[in-house]
């Protein structure tokens, strides 16, 4: 069934039966809300497309309409701890969210967490904070929308669920990670049934998701159509915001919402739990603080100010513990969100941050973006900055030496060792082609390897995307021009929804191997012609191994690589 069609949107269901529970009365930890035609009735695109164009008219809310709140763009869960979370929901008017938890999904026992008042000033989205939760259960959750000035109003509830972070170490954890979402014009495409991806990986059954950044392209433009080198047609839903690059707010939210049209991962947000970063095209390609535009696309020039827009939407549309959003105008908890000098405001939080999920497990998500310097040729012996700054590289340090999880999993936004050109001069990620000791931003990250391997923290491995291919990468001393450190694996995989593109050379300073790689030979290959890459890990609860593998849209594993717990280096 095309996207744009089919169910009318908000219906209230009751719950649909647990993963794998065919007679609907299974109940256990690993019990999942299940889709069903009727379950999903909340979970299709939000508002019907133009017949035969593809286009989808911008909401209006406001309160001029009648009816009842709906919160016909799903439900998400994030900051998921072995005792709380949080759930998002947008409304298409102003409303009073309430969020209600049962064990089962029944829903027979009930607690009522008041949430938000959801107004103009968050774009009608809200989050509830939950505490008080059981560790490592189920959790049960709908989310109801009441009219302001009439409790008694009350719009359809939305089902999801999520499972808390464990306390005890035999129960393992999974999660899944990739990025680059809806890139390079390749949008929703209703003929191959939108981001299937996210079905497939819905099916995996993961703890949480962690979303390596490039979560929207704001400076892609999606068309309706596009002609592919065989001929074929590829088309896409559209939308007023995508029909431009973003520079105001509402532009940076219109792509948010894009995303959300698609009923997969609405699905997939309504039971899994996102650990979501950014990286560059949440603002603009490769850019920086600081930096000047000379792109004639854009009559706003000071990417700073794209910056505060980006992130004030990210925080509305991702619940990100430590991007608390106030409800005002202004920016991040009243803060503006990217200061003067780079990076984030004071009272405005941060991108990264620890996520802890249980005694297996510390997710350290980084910010290769916000505190780093201009893209240059990469050359210089001093480099203070880097990609992540002073304070969050110190920060970094001291969350690594108090970690006490067996494995410590480092979330870039950006490769290592992998050289990512900006321009014919300058470039975007660490590496810079010159395969000797560590220069400009690889200064950096050569403290911090050296670091470890003093401090003798063991378990790290390196997670990313950004490159548009999936790859294994190992790291060595023995083979590097750089030798104090420990050796480690660095995994990328991506895109999730966006082109394939060749695989990048490698810069020889920290002494990379490529083990394996699977990468398309010409540049933005659409997802028709080539598969969807993510990534999956999972740690057992008995031995503590942890299993990296390597996944293609369409079952296939096409790597993977046990490790072993305990180690400096593997």
């Amino acid at each position: 069934m095309p996207l744009g069609t089919g169910d009318s949107p908000g219906a209230s269901t009751p719950p649909p039966p647990a993963r794998g529970d065919t007679a609907g009365t299974g109940t256990g930890r690993r019990a999942l809300l299940r889709g069903t035609a009727a379950a999903s009735a909340a979970l299709v695109v939000p508002f019907a497309a133009a017949p035969g164009a593809g286009a989808v008219p911008g909401p209006a809310p406001g309160p001029a309409l009648r009816g009842r709140p709906r919160a016909s763009w799903g439900v998400q869960s994030g900051g998921v701890t072995s005792s709380s979370g949080l759930v998002w929901a947008r409304s298409d008017r102003p409303a009073r969210m309430v969020v209600e938890l049962s064990p089962t999904r029944s829903f027979r026992r009930v607690r009522r967490v008041p949430g938000p008042l959801l107004t103009p000033g968050t774009d009608f989205t809200g989050t509830a904070a939950l505490r008080g939760l059981p560790a490592g259960e189920e959790v049960h959750y709908r989310v109801v929308l009441a009219d302001p000035d009439d409790g008694r109003r009350t719009g359809e509830p939305v089902y999801g669920s999520f499972r808390t972070a464990p306390e005890r170490r035999r129960d393992g954890v999974r999660f899944l990670w990739s990025g680059d979402i809806a890139g390079q014009g390749w949008g929703i495409n209703p003929d191959i049934g939108g981001f299937r991806v996210y079905d497939e990986m819905l099916r995996l059954d993961p703890d949480f998701f962690l979303c390596s950044g490039d979560t929207i392209y704001a400076d892609g433009v999606v068309e309706p159509s596009v002609t592919l080198p065989d001929g074929r047609i590829w088309r896409n839903v559209t939308t007023e915001e995508k029909s431009r690059v973003a520079q105001s707010l509402d532009d940076f939210r219109g792509n948010f919402r894009y995303n959300l049209l698609d009923a997969n991962v609405r699905r997939f947000n309504a039971r899994v739990p996102t650990v979501a970063q950014w990286d560059d095209h949440e603002v603009r390609n490769n850019w920086y603080p600081g930096q000047i535009l000379d792109d004639p696309r854009y009559a706003e020039k000071d990417v700073d100010v794209l910056a505060r827009r980006a992130l004030r939407a990210f925080a509305e549309y991702f619940p990100t513990p430590t991007l608390p959003v106030s409800g005002g105008t202004g920016g991040l908890g009243g803060s503006t969100g990217i200061d003067a000098s780079g990076g984030l405001g004071r009272s405005g939080g941060r991108m990264h941050r620890v996520v802890r999920y249980g005694p297996l497990l510390d997710v350290f998500v980084l910010d290769m973006r916000a505190y780093r310097n201009p893209n240059s040729p990469g050359r210089r012996a001093d480099d203070e900055q880097g990609v992540l700054g002073a304070g969050q590289l110190a920060w970094l340090k001291r969350e690594l030496a108090r970690s006490r999880a067996v494995w410590k999993v480092l979330a870039a936004d950006l490769p290592i060792g992998l050289v990512v050109p900006d321009g014919a001069a300058d470039f975007e990620a660490i590496a810079q082609g010159d395969p000797g000791a560590p220069l400009g931003r690889e200064l950096q990250i050569a403290e911090l390897l050296r670091f470890v391997k003093h401090r003798r923290i063991t378990g790290t491995l390196w997670l990313t995307a950004d490159v548009h291919y999936t790859s294994a990468q190992h790291y060595a001393p023995e083979r590097a021009a750089f030798k104090d450190f420990a050796p480690f694996w660095e995994f990328v995989s991506g895109p999730l929804a966006a082109g394939g593109f060749p695989a990048n050379a490698l810069d020889a300073t920290f002494g990379p191997e490529r083990v394996f790689v699977r990468a398309p030979e010409r540049a933005d290959v659409s997802p028709m012609e080539s598969p969807q890459y993510f990534g999956e890990v999972e740690i057992d609860g008995g031995s503590g191994s942890l299993t990296v593998r390597l996944r293609a849209e369409g079952g296939k594993v096409l790597f993977s690589r046990v490790l072993e717990p305990g180690r400096v280096g593997q």
